[in-house]
């Protein structure tokens, strides 16, 4: 054989080995299966007016457990259900909303993908009973998508109206919200209302006019619920800053739907309230001895209030005006001694209680006494 031909021979042999075998030298790159992210388990969706809220946290690995690189592509299906179906193979699922990688950031509420998928005048006015269904999907690549997530149903109903014309004010044992009442929509049973409350970072910040990107030091939670437009929320503290939502709720059955959420009421509680008076007020004069003059000890009945900082002390000479304050500092305990009294004088005391926020209670009723 000649030598052209031994080394045709020979590459001949070395390509078959490739397309047969796979061998390749050990410096070749291999190919790389596609990266496809996790399936989502999650999904959770909710009628909130005229749209339907979708909640899910995005996976941050790969089926293969491979850390994620970047957000995927979200990619939301949906499929209009008859009034009693339920999702099955034959459900006619079509891509309604695709959210690409670089626009994911806008949708995060926390660590959760928030998106709202408003409710067209057809899907309002189909037969009663009719649902929504949603699945998700994501993607890295344009080749593989993630499997499906659990699926999510969503009965539409009629939507109850948002609560309007809400105030805020403020009484020394809680915040008063009030609305306007709202109406039931046809089919109805009854209406209710939950009431939302977030705390602000600053109560300076100027509110954006997206609720949803208001920087909040606690996060918005329900405060509670009312079955009248009117909520006490006592669970506040003075000095900060509350934003406070509020949705009508309304009862088919055993289904509900909420409305969307009422315009923010802002408010930053402050303590103007004064405790109330002391009580109890009770003198006694302590005799002079030839080593001390005679003084005169005061004591009164503890204040009960939760917030109080201490008392004053005040003396006169003349009944019917408030005198003096004794005291330099606030008195923490519910006693005094007045070492500065003269023989022959009559005095008269009263005392007052004081809060952390500086506020004074009307003085107590006047005690006298003559020193002898």
């Amino acid at each position: 054989m000649s030598r052209a031909a031994a080394s045709f021979a020979l590459l001949l042999s070395m390509w078959a080995c490739a397309m047969l075998s796979g061998c390749a030298a050990p410096a070749d790159p291999t190919a790389r299966h596609p990266v496809v992210p996790a399936a989502i388990a999650d999904l959770t969706a909710r009628q909130a007016g005229n749209d339907v809220l979708l909640t899910f946290v995005l996976p941050t690995r790969s089926a293969d457990h491979e850390p994620l690189v970047e957000a995927p592509t979200i990619e939301i299906y949906r499929a209009n259900l008859p009034p009693g179906a339920v999702p099955d193979k034959k459900t006619p699922w079509h891509l309604a909303y695709s959210i690409p990688s670089e626009r994911v950031d806008s949708y995060l509420n926390g660590n959760q993908i928030e998106f709202r998928d408003p409710l067209s005048a057809d899907d309002l006015a189909r037969a009663g009973g009719s649902s929504l269904a949603y699945n998700v999907r994501t993607r890295v690549v344009k080749t593989r998508a993630s499997d499906d997530s659990n699926i999510f149903s969503v009965r539409i109903l009629p939507s109850p109206a948002t609560p309007s014309e809400v105030r805020a004010t403020v009484s020394e044992f809680a915040v008063i919200l009030n609305w306007k009442e709202s109406p039931a929509p046809q089919g109805a049973s009854s209406v209710s209302y939950r009431v939302f409350r977030g705390e602000l970072d600053s109560e300076d910040a100027p509110l954006p006019r997206d609720i949803s990107q208001t920087k909040f030091k606690n996060p918005l939670e329900l405060a509670g619920t009312s079955a009248t437009p009117e909520f006490h929320d006592a669970n506040f503290e003075f000095g900060k800053t509350y934003l406070y939502e509020i949705r009508t709720v309304a009862q088919f059955g055993s289904d509900s739907v909420e409305s969307s959420d009422s315009a923010p009421a802002v408010v930053t509680p402050r303590d103007l309230f004064p405790p109330a008076a002391p009580g109890g007020l009770e003198i006694a004069i302590v005799p002079a001895t030839p080593q001390a003059p005679a003084y005169v000890e005061l004591s009164w009945a503890i204040s009960p209030e939760g917030d109080l900082a201490g008392y004053n002390v005040y003396r006169s000479d003349t009944e019917g005006t408030i005198g003096d304050r004794l005291n330099r500092e606030t008195l923490p305990s519910p006693t005094f001694r007045d070492i500065s009294v003269l023989s022959t004088r009559r005095y008269f005391y009263r005392v007052s209680a004081v809060d952390r926020a500086g506020n004074e209670s009307v003085k107590s009723s006047a005690v006298q006494i003559d020193i002898p």
